[in-house]
């Protein structure tokens, strides 16, 4: 049996903020664009991180890759799609890829690790029960 994929996009313009002296997004500001994908995809699949918080964990990230394919610039309009990768570990992978919607040309593609913390800061080794119930509930188990 196929498990359910869960994905979720966000459009967004390149600010002037947001690019380097070569009118090139700088790097840095790819990581902001994987960050309100995350919540994007929390938004749609109720996960997000306030309902991490308040079954008594964090989710912080431990990795974080990203490959750059074709530069994205000024004034660009650009697409992120995101899909988490379903795994049995205590973590939440996910990919990502950023489309240049005006061009159509693939501009980056990544992926993020986040891991469970208690609140004092105690790596979990096993899934918390309430994610378990989460994947349940959207057919990743």
């Amino acid at each position: 049996m196929e498990k359910n994929v869960l994905k979720a996009e966000k459009e967004f313009r390149v600010r002037f903020s947001e690019v380097d002296s070569m009118n090139v997004v700088w790097h840095g500001a790819y990581a902001l664009y994987f960050e309100d994908a995350r919540e994007a995809f929390g938004e749609k699949y109720g996960l997000r991180y306030l309902y991490i918080f308040d079954y008594g964990f964090y989710a912080p990230i431990v990795e974080l890759k990203l490959q750059y394919k074709n530069p994205l610039t000024y004034k660009d309009k650009g697409l992120i799609e995101i899909s988490l990768r379903n795994t049995d570990a205590a973590k939440i992978i996910f990919d990502y890829t950023i489309y240049n919607l005006d061009t159509k040309k693939l501009a980056v593609i990544g992926h993020s690790v986040q891991v469970f913390m208690d609140y004092e800061f105690n790596l979990q080794w096993n899934c918390p029960d309430f994610f378990i119930e989460w994947k349940k509930m959207h057919g990743l188990l």
